[in-house]
């Protein structure tokens, strides 16, 4: 454990991609970010960011990666939210690539009809997620 409050605890990852890649958790159960309540997830992200440059220091790394992978499209194989910490050094042979290599440019009009579709949802209040209680909530308050 390196470290640990009332809400959350950091450990070290058992399949480390460098020396001080660490794993943020929540105590409490959350499988992905959707189920996760906003504050405690603002708490993981500040959490990983006093961990990150220590990290950092500790592990000699040349960079950081603050990752999380939601649902199994995502790459997330352990169904409870966690951040991961990853110390990076120049050619470990970790990649996350961006731009993905796979991906085509998209016309300018398919950008900004994305993103007024982003804009319409966030203001619509009956379609803004973070008023609507996380799955956890719903199925504690099923039971």
């Amino acid at each position: 454990m390196c470290f640990e409050d009332s809400d959350v605890v950091a450990f070290m990852d058992i399949q480390p991609v460098n020396p001080g890649h660490a794993l943020v958790v929540p105590r409490e159960h959350y499988e992905s970010l959707e189920d996760i309540p906003h504050a405690l997830a603002t708490h993981l992200f500040d959490v990983a960011m006093q961990l990150a440059p220590v990290v950092m220091q500790v592990s000699a790394a040349d960079g950081m990666n603050i990752v999380v992978n939601s649902g199994a499209a995502a790459g997330q194989d352990v169904n409870h939210f966690h951040v991961h910490v990853i110390p990076r050094r120049a050619g470990d042979g970790f990649d996350v690539p961006l731009p993905f290599g796979g991906s085509q440019m998209p016309d300018r009009t398919v950008l900004d009809a994305n993103a007024a579709r982003i804009i319409s949802a966030l203001r619509d209040p009956v379609a803004r997620p973070q008023d609507r209680r996380t799955a956890s909530e719903e199925r504690r308050a099923a039971r």
